[in-house]
């Protein structure tokens, strides 16, 4: 039987020297006793995906809310594009999958029903401010738990907490494989969004900005293979994840290009963000107002934290339908029939 030990031994013997070994990771916030089959950061993975959290994303919108069709990437399968686009970055550079994908599972899990319309909506109404990177990080330190556990949060390590915390803003992870997630998030949302926004009729393949698809490829396929390429041969015995350039500029255009005429130019997405913002801030207000309707669990924290934080987190966990369904329940209850 290989054991956790034998894992640790063989990242030793085949990972590069840049690599975050797990038998040098900087620990837990509680310590516990190592498992005997898993390292530190497949433990990691496996408490995010079994997280409730985790199996949330599949109802959060991605991009496009309320879309007609079924393959529209929601908030999971993007999760899981990340992942697959940075396993396969960090293994070309022989960095730690394990610890890359932990990060990659968990990076959005604090993200809100609506997509960055939720997002904006409580960084409105919620003084201190949200961010979906630092939620993430708050639900695996705080709001997941498990009965049995002395404490609260997935306990995770030190390195998956901070490539969660720093996949996004303005400091960089401390992992060269918290970096890669940090590419991979980017490269993978240019790329399936461009596809959702062709499927939805939003734009046209002609409309697409010529100059950074001469570099980067016309296709999603070849797109997705030559950043990736590219960042494995910018980075190949490198103590920090590099992209070339060219591919930089002509990635950075791109995404510059979706901001301009998809994530803010379409009339129906506009329509559909105001009303999710005006539903997830309404039910801010309901709950501010009326704090005895929140569930059970969450008025229980009212002992430790103050109560726009606990709205906040109750509405950020919630799914695109269950916000919809709530909305509906408190503001248009079916009327009583006797």
């Amino acid at each position: 039987m290989l054991t956790r030990v034998d894992f640790e031994a063989r990242e030793r013997q085949i990972l590069s020297k840049y690599a975050a070994f797990s038998a040098e990771s900087r620990g837990r916030v509680h310590p516990e006793p190592p498992c005997q089959t898993r390292t530190i950061y497949q433990r990691d993975r496996d408490r995010i995906v079994h997280s409730k959290a985790f199996r949330r994303l599949k109802h959060k919108t991605q991009v496009f809310i309320s879309p007609e069709g079924d393959h529209y990437r929601t908030r999971l399968t993007h999760t899981l594009e990340v992942d697959g686009i940075a396993r396969n970055i960090a293994r070309g550079l022989g960095l730690n999958e394990d610890l890359t994908e932990a990060i990659a599972l968990g990076h959005d899990l604090g993200h809100t029903p609506f997509g960055h319309a939720g997002e904006e909506a409580l960084n409105q109404v919620y003084a201190p401010g949200f961010k979906h990177n630092e939620q993430s990080l708050r639900v695996v330190d705080f709001l997941e738990y498990k009965l049995h556990k002395p404490f609260r949060g997935l306990n995770l390590s030190s390195e998956v907490r901070d490539g969660i915390l720093n996949h996004t803003g303005p400091n960089i992870p401390f992992t060269l494989e918290g970096q890669i997630v940090r590419i991979a998030d980017r490269i993978a949302y240019i790329n399936h969004d461009i596809d959702d926004a062709l499927r939805a009729e939003v734009i046209s393949l002609e409309e697409l900005p010529e100059e950074p698809l001469k570099i980067l490829g016309k296709t999603h396929t070849k797109r997705i293979d030559l950043m990736v390429r590219d960042i494995i041969t910018n980075s190949w015995n490198q103590s920090c994840i590099h992209q070339s350039i060219e591919v930089k500029k002509a990635t950075t255009e791109l995404r510059d290009w979706l901001f301009a005429n998809v994530y803010k130019s379409s009339s129906k997405a506009k329509t559909e963000e105001c009303k999710a913002k005006r539903l997830l801030q309404e039910l801010y207000q309901y709950y501010l107002e009326q704090p005895d309707q929140l569930p059970e669990e969450y008025q229980i924290m009212q002992k430790e934290v103050v109560l726009e934080r606990i709205i906040v987190d109750y509405i950020a966990g919630m799914s695109d339908r269950y916000a919809l369904a709530l909305a509906r329940q408190i503001f248009f209850p079916k009327p009583w029939l006797g």
